[in-house]
């Protein structure tokens, strides 16, 4: 469908909405449902007086649009300044947001051009939040979280809001992700594993690979006979991401390989409740050895060091590279999104993961099934917003408004999806193709990405709240070789695939929520800082040296003297906590 057709599809939508902003209290109470003329039309005289009495009190409906900017220090597309999802949600809820993201710098160096230049937009959500806390340029939260006792009680738990509170007291910030609403309905993997493109399984004959060598291996084999694309595009058997933080997609699949789940800056053993360095443990060194291995083949990308993120997206999304490890939403949403929009998904590019462990046998979690609390960051109110209470109720509403949110991230009805007879939320082929298209969401989605959403159920209890972990969805999408590698393997979603045990966390995890907020204030942190920045220097020497015992070696002095223990020990001291 095109923009012009969905624009003249919208106006009547549009205009339902903005009568139906007058109805019960505008965005003050729960929305009417704007896909009933039914409901427009409903109620007496004195019906619509209260009606017209309630727009009167509601920004909304008097038209009057709060607006506000916020900066998220990822990379994103910003969306047209005239985008229809984002009026629509401004018509209605009173609130545009003006989304800005990260361009040509670290996520530490755009934070400390704001301080520098002490100004701040409305909204932010930073990876170094602490760095905006010591420049006092953010808000406490705790009172305007009080206000919103529904929110406050069913977005964390009282332990949860608790790891959120910073040395004086207060929270400055809420994590916007890992929350589920009634029913799971987890179908993709959201976190870290080995990918491998869906062919090259196919070309092998769908076999169960379990290990780090039984992968690349197979790799390998596909190269050999692969050498190319059917275009002539050359194949890559293996790249590795590396640039700023984003090199742990480099450093730290050893405790995964191990079996270990994602505490990401240490083993937790649970036998004993100690605290273990994955960086020095044996499933670490046969991963670097691998590595090692591969480069000195040439069978690892040899940019893997120096390209940028948007140079690692850009090559994934030809289709060429074979295989890496990375996090599923750190590369999916828009790898997929080229894959389907040049017909590389129907030649089975997809990627599909791999629940590898350095020995066949081995139990592996790397799928976490709880929801993760990752207090380290957030979306957060500056000082500089001149209307926080507004600002904070739109964040409230993107929570717990469901029609909101099914705006956000199903679009609308009669345009984005259909709705069956059993009321379960489908999309046409058209409409997967037309949110798949970047011309598309720039001008008609609008998702609020980094505003607090939910996984799971809907209201309704029947729809996902995520259209990609609605079960029929989620098949419907697939590109015929994808849904051939899920037949193959007997599965129906992408944690079924990978196979990792499914427990539950103790209440420390994830332990990386509390190292991403040391300081250089402790021995510890200053240790923390040191161990990034020599892994950051060393691991692609080791990598790539041709003596790896060599190379091991010679970073291990250079680990040794960033004194890791007094890290580790200060870890022992949070893990202790919950003995």
């Amino acid at each position: 469908m095109k923009l012009k057709k969905v624009t003249a599809l919208l106006l009547s939508t549009v205009l339902t909405m903005s009568m139906l902003a007058g109805c019960g209290g505008g965005a003050a109470s729960a929305p009417a449902d704007a896909g009933t003329a039914d409901t427009a039309d409903a109620g007496d005289a004195d019906d619509a007086d209260d009606a017209d009495d309630a727009a009167d009190d509601s920004d909304a409906g008097s038209g009057e649009v709060k607006e506000f900017s916020m900066f998220i220090t990822m990379p994103g597309s910003e969306i047209n300044d005239d985008n229809e999802i984002a009026q629509m949600i401004a018509d209605k809820w009173g609130v545009k947001v003006k989304e800005t993201w990260l361009t040509g710098q670290t996520a530490a160096e755009a934070t400390g051009t704001l301080i520098a230049g002490d100004e701040y937009p409305d909204f932010i959500d930073s990876d170094e939040m602490n760095l905006l806390l010591d420049a006092d340029a953010l808000i406490p939260l705790d009172d305007y979280i009080d206000q919103y006792p529904e929110f406050k009680e069913t977005w964390f738990t009282p332990e949860e809001w608790e790891k959120f509170r910073q040395p004086d007291g207060h929270i400055y910030w809420i994590n916007p992700f890992g929350n589920t609403k009634g029913e799971t309905k987890d179908t993709t993997h959201n976190d870290e594993a080995f990918w491998i493109q869906v062919r090259v399984l196919e070309w092998a004959g769908y076999p169960k690979i379990q290990t780090m060598d039984e992968y690349f291996k197979l790799l390998e084999d596909y190269i050999a006979a692969n050498p190319t694309m059917e275009d002539g595009t050359e194949n890559m058997a293996y790249t590795i991401l590396c640039e700023d933080w984003r090199y742990f997609c480099l450093e730290n699949a050893g405790q995964f390989l191990g079996g270990y789940p994602n505490d990401g800056s240490v083993i937790v053993n649970k036998k004993d409740m100690k605290i273990e360095d994955y960086n020095t443990s044996e499933d670490t060194i046969a991963y670097f050895k691998k590595l090692n291995e591969e480069y000195n083949k040439g069978f690892v990308d040899p940019e893997s060091f120096t390209q940028t993120y948007d140079e690692y997206i850009a090559k994934l999304s030809t289709g060429r590279v074979l295989g890496m490890v990375d996090q599923w939403w750190d590369f999916a949403y828009t790898v997929n999104d080229s894959f389907k929009q040049t017909g590389l998904d129907q030649k089975g590019c997809n990627y599909v993961p791999l629940g590898l462990t350095t020995k066949a046998g081995m139990e592996n979690r790397w799928h976490t099934y709880d929801d993760t609390v990752n207090q380290a960051s957030g979306i957060a109110i500056t000082t500089d917003c001149e209307d926080p209470d507004a600002a904070f109720k739109f964040l409230v509403d993107c929570a717990m408004d469901q029609e909101l949110h099914d705006l956000r991230f199903w679009g609308v009805k009669g345009v984005d999806y259909e709705v069956d007879d059993d009321g379960l939320f489908y999309r046409t082929d058209e409409q997967r193709q037309n949110w798949a298209d970047t011309s598309y969401q720039a001008a008609h989605r609008c998702q609020y990405s980094y505003f607090p959403q939910w996984k799971g159920t809907s209201e309704d209890g029947k729809n996902a709240n995520k259209p990609e972990e609605q079960p029929s969805e989620f098949m419907n999408d697939m590109a015929k070789p994808l849904k051939d590698c899920f037949d193959a393997y007997g599965v129906t979603t992408y944690p079924q695939l990978i196979g990792s045990v499914q427990e539950t966390n103790g209440p420390w995890f994830p332990m990386y929520s509390y190292s991403n907020n040391f300081t250089t204030e402790t021995p510890g942190g200053v240790a923390w800082t040191k161990m990034g920045e020599c892994k950051h220097e060393w691991l692609p020497k080791v990598v790539m040296a041709k003596d790896f015992e060599k190379g091991w070696d010679e970073y291990m002095e250079a680990y040794n003297a960033c004194k890791p223990e007094d890290f580790l020990a200060e870890m022992q001291e949070i893990l202790d906590t919950f003995k």
